[in-house]
């Protein structure tokens, strides 16, 4: 009986850390600390992407005019912020976030802390010079 109490223990455990970043995230606005979007994180053929799918924040611009190509002046609510993104071990490495204020793109890596938080790290160059968002997973 112990036995099977250290098993079922030990699967759990191993079903946490399988956990997979698809699904909806909410991210927190950095200063007034409020839920600013939900971003719908998705996998095509391993290689992970992320698109806005919902805005919260009314003071935030209704358009993307800073971005660059074709989300230039198009919606927030469908543009991809996310792109190529691959799986490597319990990091997802090698992909780009744009920021929607900014229209800028920066190299990013995610990290999932939990099964329903999740490290956005966007850098520069090195990621010891970037930004850190924790997002949260949501049923919204």
């Amino acid at each position: 009986m112990k036995k099977l109490s250290y098993i079922l223990i030990l699967i759990t455990s191993l079903q946490s850390f399988s956990q997979d970043i698809v699904g909806k995230w909410k991210t927190i606005d950095d200063k007034s600390k409020d839920i600013k979007s939900i971003i719908e994180i998705t996998k095509d053929h391993n290689v992970y992407y992320g698109k806005i799918l919902e805005i919260f924040n009314e003071e935030n611009k209704e358009y993307c005019k800073n971005c660059q190509g074709k989300y230039h002046n198009k919606k927030l609510q469908g543009v991809e912020i996310l792109r190529d993104l691959v799986k490597d071990e319990d990091t997802y490495i090698d992909g780009n976030i744009t920021d929607p204020e900014n229209g800028k793109t920066y190299s990013c890596y995610l990290t999932l802390i939990t099964k329903n938080k999740l490290k956005v790290r966007g850098y520069i160059g090195f990621s010891l010079i970037g930004r850190t968002q924790y997002w949260y997973r949501t049923s919204h």
